[in-house]
């Protein structure tokens, strides 16, 4: 999932949003809204991006040509303040 580094692992967000002509990735780790990541979009529809995040366990969504969503591929998510929900990604020290 991750690979070592001084400062926190690095850590691999993927979503299948193959209509998307933008994808963020908002978090605990981007101060949500204040610094989004932008994934890049490959050319199978999937967008990527690689993040180092700090051992623990971060909160995060997607936002997608402005709209909100959900990892699919993440198992864990918890209810936010929102209504909704903010999946989990948990990196091992």
């Amino acid at each position: 999932m991750g690979t070592a580094t001084a400062a926190g692992k690095k850590e691999t967000f993927e979503l299948n949003e193959p209509e998307a002509s933008k994808v963020l990735l908002v978090g605990d780790f981007t101060d949500w809204n204040e610094k989004p990541i932008q994934l890049k979009r490959q050319k199978d529809g999937l967008w990527k991006a690689s993040v180092v995040l700090q051992p623990g366990t971060h909160e995060y969504r997607y936002l997608v040509d402005g709209q909100w969503r959900n990892d699919d591929q993440c198992g864990f998510r918890r209810p936010n303040e929102f209504g909704s929900e903010n999946c989990i990604r948990e990196v091992a020290p």
